[in-house]
């Protein structure tokens, strides 16, 4: 899953509009078969509709429209205004069937690798925060400052981070919120180019898309604007999920998370619980780390390199020294311990969520449910018990038809029913 948050400001990096078949920087053939394919698809075509479908600028669709014309593939069924309505002629049905066959993408023209390369190496983020700017971007959070001033310097260094303390402290919702540090947008092209095979990078699932002003287009739109991505990933994770993936039905790879999380974040939550064995994970990434690049490869054995310009967050309830050796934690220049929450900040957490829920709060039901927390062995106060018992009081109050409320005897209901007995 993602997690988006509003930015205000427009991307540096703005590539170009290419204006001739020459400067798309893909080889033609590409091109011609994309076009094929999309022409196929909508039986009926003209050269604005084509314009829009593959991001393409007019004067590039027309001199492949040309081209396909002269090779006889295309057959002029009109015109309206200035534009030409075509179809495919028999010749070019053959031909775009073949095609077909080999690849079905017919979507935006990608953009080439080295285009791809120095887009991702100009938009590295740049983070400035202090103090109140962490603050402000945890609002919604109970946090020491003790803690933000662990966060700030982890964040300006842009370097891997892990968070790792006992369960239900706050871990993921500290990671998934860092994107809000940034307050710039990226664009990133809708797929990539490798050696004649197409890398589909744009995912709208994960990248959160910006629509630009028709007066604000002045750039290659094959590149789409989006909120630097932040990517949460848990026990789902699998290592075919770092590597290029072959769709065979399309015939087109889909791109790896961090590919996809280039120019952003990207969260490991759960670190220790997925599939994948950590000191596989981690090994796989030691070089990336190290070098801010990552290799990848084609299915029949061509290697490439991408940039791996994103902070690394690992969200861990295990001990790091039993998930990696002293050679990899070396490489996490970063790690902060999310320490069980204080009575205080306990009591301010509860305090947030019952005006949330709309429950009445008193100071002396907090230490009651503190109290209640504390019973049957248990030593420590967790940052999710507030939260978890205040939606268990809502539903008591749902079930028995009446407006929540917060007293002893429905705290003491809401933890018998919260915690697991002996």
């Amino acid at each position: 899953m993602s997690i988006s948050t509003p930015t205000a400001q427009r991307p540096s990096f703005r590539p170009s509009v290419p204006d001739g078949l020459e400067k798309l920087g893909i080889p033609d053939v590409l091109v011609q078969d994309i076009v094929l394919r999309r022409v196929m698809i909508e039986r009926t075509s003209t050269l604005q509709s084509l314009s829009r479908s593959l991001k393409l600028a007019p004067p590039v669709v027309e001199a492949v429209f040309r081209q396909m014309r002269h090779r006889q593939l295309v057959e002029v069924l009109g015109m309206v205004g200035n534009d030409y309505t075509f179809m495919l002629s028999g010749p070019g049905r053959q031909l775009a069937t073949e095609r077909f066959q080999m690849s079905q993408y017919a979507g935006p023209c990608p953009v080439s690798l080295n285009e791809y390369l120095a887009g991702v190496r100009s938009q590295t983020a740049q983070v400035e925060v202090n103090r109140d700017k962490l603050r402000r971007a945890f609002s919604d959070l109970v946090l020491t400052d003790v803690l933000l001033d662990q966060l700030g310097p982890s964040v300006i260094s842009q370097a891997a981070l892990f968070l790792y303390g006992s369960t239900g402290n706050g871990k993921t919702s500290l990671a998934e919120r860092l994107i809000r540090l940034y307050d710039d947008d990226v664009v990133l092209p809708y797929a990539v180019e490798v050696d004649n095979q197409i890398i589909i990078l744009y995912d709208p699932v994960v990248h959160h898309r910006i629509p630009d002003n028709e007066d604000e287009m002045d750039y290659d739109t094959r590149w789409v604007r989006c909120q630097r991505p932040c990517i949460l990933t848990g026990g789902e994770l699998v290592p075919s999920m770092l590597d290029l993936r072959m769709d065979e039905a399309s015939g087109t790879y889909a791109a790896p998370l961090q590919m996809k999380a280039n120019n952003g974040i990207l969260v490991i939550d759960d670190f220790g619980r997925q599939l994948i064995p950590p000191r596989d994970l981690l090994n796989r990434w030691i070089v990336p780390l190290d070098r801010r690049v990552d290799y990848l490869m084609l299915r029949y054995g061509v290697k490439f390199q991408i940039p791996f310009e994103l902070m690394v967050v690992f969200a861990t309830n295990l001990e790091p020294s039993s998930l990696a050796d002293e050679a990899f934690l070396r490489r996490i220049q970063n790690k902060i311990m999310v320490e069980e929450v204080s009575a205080g900040v306990f009591d301010e957490i509860l305090r947030r969520y019952a005006i949330t829920k709309g429950i009445p709060f008193e100071q002396d039901k907090a230490e009651y449910l503190r109290s209640l927390c504390l019973r049957d062995g248990r030593t420590v106060l967790r940052a999710c018990y507030p939260g978890d018992v205040c939606r268990i009081l809502v539903s008591i109050s749902l079930y028995e038809g009446r407006a929540p409320q917060m007293t002893r005897s429905d705290l003491e209901r809401a933890v018998n029913l919260y915690f697991a007995r002996a």
